[in-house]
């Protein structure tokens, strides 16, 4: 790898999914945390702060309330 591919890396960033869409959210209610769901790696998740289970909310643009 040449330093100009090095440098050119550094501003492209990471590559991801484009055309990946949210669906909604993991909450905990402990402990406020949120994690999307696009960036959860198992379902459901644990909290990262207290280890409790997460409950799965959806976006508030779906169809309905997400409350």
């Amino acid at each position: 790898m040449s330093v100009l591919d090095t440098v050119r890396g550094l501003f492209d960033g990471p590559e991801t999914d484009a055309t990946a869409e949210s669906k909604g959210a993991y909450w905990c209610d402990d402990c406020g945390e949120r994690i999307l769901d696009l960036d959860a790696e198992e379902e459901p998740p644990a909290c990262p702060a207290c280890g409790e289970e997460m409950r799965f909310e959806r976006s508030p643009d779906s169809a309905g309330c997400a409350c």
